[in-house]
């Protein structure tokens, strides 16, 4: 029986002699030769047909384990970049609600010591300023400039009757009085400097938080992926029908690897452009959270800065008086008997003293800004070219393929040795001339098109922020996306998404990219109706 074998067959006991052969070596010996043994490969569809040891039933099951092997990885990488976004969103956010309650507490506490019941009987006034602070960081639905000269207004009214008295104010007067808060400067030049500095801090504060939100959202839309039907037969040469050849342990050659990931990820790699855009507008924001639009600087001594507002009116609240019963008319006194108790002279001359930086550590979500912000910025720098880079991370996998050191043992799609094709760029319209993955440069993604405008309007508010300009916002909510990306959908087959259709960072649109051939007369008018509407449609969806 055992000559049967031919050269497998071992000679007498007694001159049998063992070589020390590897284990890893001996085994794929063995599937190699055993796989030459077995019937020829005509009834398989993708894999080569040579011998093989593969049924057409396990070529099959061979297809769906690498699309999802694809799937796995992409979704590996993709989610720890999108748990990085989301954990800092969530630490900024954190931060940036607890500064909040922090100054707010901060301020009544000093206030109540230092005014008392005077502070008090008036302290939904200062309820409302870090209330509408509030709202706007969390909704972005206030103006802050004509809050915050409504909040100075509404404090000289009240201050205004506290250090006059003795006098009757109508509600009509008040107003009057209010008219000349710009004119008359009582609180002197804290109300400009405050309204600055607050607005651009908590512009670029909750811009930034936003970025990240934006960042986190993208990133969990692109990462699940729906392999085309091409793709699929690629990624399945690749991966496993070497194992049909016997060569379980020969891994795809790496530039192999590269073309298919390119192919496979042709949507994606249009993303790199406006994702790179993006994070440089977040670094430059970022810059400006460390300096002068620090918010921490900003929110930390508001109540040394409100208090001496308060100081400056009393210190001239005869000549502010005097220049108010000039413009808005002499003031009806009291009838006697009912004149307000006076203010006593002290009840406003008690200052607090300011704390120093030294002394005021910041326990806000048990960090800083700066920290924050060293942190987050080292993590975007990572970030850039994600995008671009995506197909090479998958291939350094070693699951995916061998390394850049092994180009003549590695699997080829046909066989064990070089791989002799040049690799591709990144992006759909680079992909016509792909080797491996044949992809309709005509199709477009709509989600990734949908990512690519939220990238763009995010920027140009990230922009908006640098410049210390307020900007107009959106709620972050999600979209119903769908399907992953990956599938495509030509413009023919998918008429209801035509409203939605966007160009791309060029200026031209997806089909564009082919190279223009069959581009009718007059489409530019069009693309440019449809880019609008498609604006339009994503602020509807954010609202």
């Amino acid at each position: 029986m055992l000559g049967g074998l031919g050269p497998w067959a071992p000679g007498p006991l007694t001159s049998l002699k063992f070589s020390p052969v590897p284990l890893e070596v001996m085994i794929p010996q063995l599937e190699e030769s055993w796989c030459r043994l077995a019937s020829f490969g005509d009834h398989l569809k993708i894999c080569p047909q040579g011998y093989t040891c593969c049924s057409q039933e396990m070529e099959e099951k061979y297809s769906l384990q690498s699309k999802d092997d694809f799937k796995s990885v992409v979704s590996e990488q993709c989610n720890r970049l999108q748990a990085i976004f989301a954990s800092r969103y969530k630490k900024f956010d954190e931060f940036f609600k607890e500064l909040l309650e922090n100054a707010e507490k901060s301020l009544n506490d000093m206030f109540v010591k230092t005014y008392g019941r005077l502070y008090m009987q008036n302290s939904e006034l200062f309820k409302d300023l870090f209330g509408e602070l509030k709202r706007y960081y969390v909704a972005g639905s206030v103006n802050l400039e004509e809050m915050l000269s409504d909040f100075w207004a509404r404090l000289l009214e009240r201050m205004f009757r506290l250090v006059n008295s003795q006098y009757h104010f109508t509600d009509e007067y008040l107003e009057c009085v209010s008219k000349y808060t710009e004119q008359l400067k009582p609180f002197g030049d804290v109300p400009r400097k405050l309204k600055l500095q607050v607005t651009r801090a908590f512009v670029a504060a909750r811009t930034f938080a936003q970025g990240l939100a934006v960042a986190r959202d993208v990133v969990s839309k692109v990462s699940v992926v729906n392999p085309t039907a091409q793709c699929t037969h690629a990624l399945l040469r690749m991966v496993y029908c070497s194992h049909c050849q016997g060569l379980v342990t020969v891994k795809p050659c790496y530039n192999y690897c590269s073309n298919i990931m390119r192919g496979c990820l042709a949507h994606q790699g249009d993303l790199d452009f406006e994702w790179n855009n993006f994070i440089d507008a977040m670094l430059m924001v970022a810059e400006r959270l460390e300096g002068p639009f620090n918010i921490e600087s900003v929110m930390d001594p508001i109540d040394v800065k409100i208090s001496d507002a308060i100081m400056n009116m009393q210190e001239n609240s005869v000549q502010v008086s005097q220049k108010v019963f000039q413009g808005c008319g002499p003031p009806k006194p009291l009838p006697a008997g009912r004149i307000s108790r006076s203010i006593s002279e002290g009840a406003f001359s008690a200052r607090f003293r300011p704390y120093h930086p030294e002394e005021r550590p910041t326990t806000a979500a048990g960090t800083s800004l700066d920290r924050l912000v060293t942190d987050v910025k080292e993590k975007l720098k990572e970030a850039k070219k994600f995008w671009s880079s995506l197909p090479s991370t998958v291939c350094n996998d070693e699951r995916m393929a061998a390394g850049n050191g092994n180009e003549d043992g590695c699997w080829n799609g046909r066989g064990k040795s070089r791989y002799l094709f040049a690799v591709t760029g990144n992006g759909l319209a680079n992909q016509g001339n792909n080797p491996e993955v044949q992809v309709d440069t005509s199709k477009t993604d709509m989600l990734i098109l949908r990512q690519i405008m939220a990238l763009r309007v995010m920027t140009s508010k990230m922009k908006n922020a640098y410049n210390g300009n307020d900007v107009d916002f959106f709620d972050i909510s999600d979209e119903s996306s769908g399907e992953g990306s990956g599938s495509g959908c030509e413009y023919q087959q998918c008429p209801s998404e035509l409203e939605y259709n966007a160009t791309d960072h060029s200026g031209k649109s997806a089909s564009d990219k082919t190279g223009g051939t069959g581009a009718r007369v007059g489409a530019q008018p069009y693309l440019l109706a449809v880019s609008c509407i498609l604006f339009l449609v994503m602020q509807r969806e954010w609202r």
